[in-house]
């Protein structure tokens, strides 16, 4: 007869994989701390190339600073373009999505860079790349004398954005840098456990990211905004979808048991955009009233306002392709991630969980 104590964590819920300086999440009080500071401190202070900074500093106990972050990062995007031939090579005919994982799982050292630069540099020419081609359109060489967050809308969207949408991008990157030990964290942990190179455990970071229970909520908000409408039809449409027990994009998170903390950062980042496309007044009512109906249909489980939610919109009024949404995610995570990958390689032990085996016995 098979035992089955009942007493394995589901999904490792609960276990603590690693020690990290890296980030903290507090899903009780609603709090995000990445390297030491708050996110929406880091928001409000600090651009990407400032946390990306932070975050290998803290990963390697070596100072970078931000200067150093952003000459390296510029760098590595004109080599990154130098190869985009090579990169795309084995891209064709896969979306925007796919195309981007075989890009990156093409990367490889570049004479001059670190590794960590070589990776975070890259992303955002191969995710520009891929958006033009799926437009007909030839890649957007980068400017290595701008910001990432600049030359990443340049590079996606061909044209020369505005100061505004550039700080709100900026506030975006920064604000899902990293996340503490979620799921595409800890993929890239544990091949980096392994002491494979960076660039195995980025894109295995990346394979994580593109499932719809991690990276891939934030077009369905999208299409839930669509389908609702208008104000007129916020309260029948939410009544009816919550009749059928669909689940309603934007809402709820797998650690927070109270507001996500980035939502109101990029709320607020949303609202600096005056004019950028946003209907946010609209939005604001929907979640407002999906927030009421989640309490009364639930009220001992609670259900709040997450990340995806406002992401979705700004990314949308930053008129950037639906379909490049995962890719941009990445953009931003690739920092966290190739710091996660160092602090594991520096500090830490082949990652190898046991099992409980509840199969049948000989």
């Amino acid at each position: 007869m098979n035992v089955h104590l009942g007493k394995t964590p589901v999904g490792l819920d609960g276990i603590a994989a690693a020690e990290t300086v890296l980030s903290h999440v507090d899903g009780q009080q609603g709090e995000l701390i990445i390297a030491g500071a708050r996110v929406a401190d880091l928001a409000a202070a600090s651009g990407f190339e400032g946390v990306t900074a932070r975050l290998w500093s803290a990963a390697t106990t070596r100072s970078i600073s931000e200067a150093e972050v952003r000459a390296s990062l510029g760098l590595a995007r004109q080599r990154a373009f130098a190869r985009l031939p090579e990169l795309l090579a084995a891209t064709s005919g896969l979306t925007i999505v796919d195309g981007f994982r075989a890009g990156i799982a093409a990367l490889r050292p570049e004479a001059g860079l670190d590794d960590e630069a070589a990776i975070v540099g890259a992303c955002p020419v191969i995710a520009g790349a891929l958006v033009q081609r799926a437009r007909g359109s030839e890649p957007v060489a980068p400017d290595p004398d701008t910001s990432h967050a600049a030359d990443t809308l340049r590079m996606v969207r061909g044209d020369t954005p505005d100061r505004g949408e550039v700080a709100a991008l900026d506030t975006y990157l920064v604000t899902v840098s990293d996340h503490g030990m979620n799921a595409s964290t800890f993929a890239a942990r544990v091949v980096a456990s392994t002491q494979a190179d960076l660039f195995a455990a980025i894109t295995a970071g990346y394979c994580a990211l593109t499932g719809p229970l991690h990276g891939g909520a934030p077009e369905p908000v999208l299409e839930m905004l669509n389908a609702i409408g208008t104000r007129d039809n916020i309260r029948p449409w939410v009544d009816a979808a919550l009749a059928r027990g669909e689940r309603l994009m934007g809402f709820g998170h797998r650690i927070y048991r109270v507001r996500d903390p980035r939502a109101d950062v990029l709320k607020s980042a949303i609202e600096r955009l005056a004019g950028g496309g946003a209907d946010l007044p609209f939005a604001s009512e929907v979640e407002a009233y999906i927030r009421t109906a989640l309490r009364q249909k639930n009220p001992d489980r609670v259900l709040d306002t997450n990340v995806e939610f406002f992401t979705a919109i700004l990314l949308d009024a930053l008129r950037i392709p639906r379909q490049a949404f995962t890719p941009i995610f990445a953009v931003a995570r690739a920092a966290g991630w190739t710091a996660h990958a160092r602090e594991q390689q520096r500090t830490g032990r082949l990652i190898r969980p046991s099992s409980a085996y509840i199969g049948p016995r000989p």
